[in-house]
């Protein structure tokens, strides 16, 4: 999606700028959250709460979808979606700003310049940082927004209000420096792959 958007976006020099590289990772984001990401994480974390609790009610995954659906239809696994745009849609925004950033600063006047995988990979992995930081606590709103306490909060305005009043602000931030290590790693190993797989696709079929 990212590389659609900014094939569209790019100037007479091929070049992406940052603010449009910020739109077309928001662009990508969304899209991200709504196909994917939504789906999986509502499932993931009624899956992590459930097997935490006293007595389990989900006996594998298959049998855990099917519960899932049929208790609460299909928008039982859609749920927290506004939080999962908003988290995934500036995550990805943040991330490509970043890396777009660099990229241009990096390549100077030519937007051609090579790119060695380990530039790209530290480059990756500061973009990873940013969109820790910058996203934390949509990310902790999300996950409240899905888990098997969702009843508690009418919707996602009103479940960071509450963490806000009952746990204080440190609340939003639970969990950063775990997700730092992930996700640093996590993003540098896929811009690096990406990139990797973009030079050899442009061999029989240009994407650029």
């Amino acid at each position: 999606m990212f590389e659609f958007l900014s094939n569209h976006m790019r100037d007479a020099q091929g070049r992406l700028d940052s603010t449009r590289g910020l739109l077309c990772g928001l662009g990508a984001g969304v899209a991200e959250a709504v196909v994917v990401v939504c789906p999986m994480e509502t499932i993931k974390v009624k899956f992590i709460h459930d097997q935490t609790s006293p007595n389990p009610k989900y006996r594998g995954f298959f049998h855990g979808v099917r519960e899932i659906v049929r208790e609460q239809g299909l928008k039982g696994t859609y749920q927290g979606l506004t939080a999962t745009v908003l988290k995934q849609g500036s995550n990805q925004a943040i991330r490509f700003f970043v890396m777009t950033s660099l990229r241009n600063w990096y390549r100077g006047d030519n937007p051609n310049k090579p790119m060695n995988p380990l530039i790209t990979g530290v480059f990756g992995a500061i973009a990873g940082a940013a969109s820790v930081f910058g996203n934390t606590p949509l990310d902790v709103i999300k996950t409240r927004m899905q888990g098997l306490e969702a009843h508690k909060y009418r919707n996602t305005w009103d479940c960071g209000l509450q963490i806000l009043k009952k746990e204080g602000l440190k609340a939003f931030y639970k969990g950063t420096v775990p997700r730092l290590g992930r996700v640093c790693l996590d993003v540098a190993i896929v811009f690096v792959i990406y990139d990797e797989v973009v030079k050899l696709l442009n061999k029989v079929w240009k994407t650029d």
